[in-house]
């Protein structure tokens, strides 16, 4: 079911927390960890899901026994959605990921430079600048929640090309100021 809920000043702190232990059990294998997510953007309502993105040097990096030893469990590499009208290299969107099953946790972890590795960050850093984006993002997923909140295949299906709309944004307010994906945040 999904439930989307105003945004949590918990959020924040309940991130650091989560990334400092994904630190100590597998650090020495990671480049970089953010905050993704609507639970990283202040003001955004969101799922009460905690996004976190790992950035590593490639996918054969041994985390399945560190991250196992904190609670998460892995899934296979999968793939993440391609907004619409991009091609790109099945490279750019290669992931794996890892959940927790008693705090809903979601683990990204991703291969620097890649679309998929650049998308989130950028996502998030546009939408804490944009309100008016910000607001009708939320609001978005208010009412999607409220329409398909046991149809979980209908709810992507609507939020995905909501989200390539906001992310064809993104690129342009990228260009224009000069982004980069800030420092790792653990």
């Amino acid at each position: 079911m999904i439930k989307i809920v105003p945004y949590q000043e918990r959020w924040p702190s309940e991130f650091a927390k989560i990334s400092s232990n994904i630190k100590d059990a597998v650090g020495e294998h990671v480049l970089a960890i953010h905050h993704i997510g609507s639970t990283s953007v202040p003001g955004l309502s969101a799922k009460d899901t905690i996004d976190i993105q790992v950035t590593v040097e490639n996918h054969q990096a041994p985390l399945d026994e560190g991250l196992a030893g904190i609670g998460f469990e892995a899934t296979q590499i999968t793939s993440d959605h391609c907004p619409a009208g991009m091609t790109l290299s099945a490279e750019d969107f290669t992931k794996r990921y890892f959940r927790t099953p008693d705090r809903r946790v979601h683990l990204h972890v991703r291969k620097p430079e890649t679309f998929n590795q650049r998308y989130p960050i950028l996502f998030r850093d546009f939408l804490r600048t944009n309100p008016l984006s910000r607001d009708a993002y939320g609001e978005i997923k208010k009412q999607l929640s409220r329409y398909s909140s046991d149809n979980v295949d209908a709810y992507y299906d609507i939020k995905d090309p909501v989200c390539d709309l906001i992310i064809s944004s993104a690129l342009l307010w990228g260009e224009a100021t000069g982004w980069k994906p800030g420092p790792c945040e653990a």
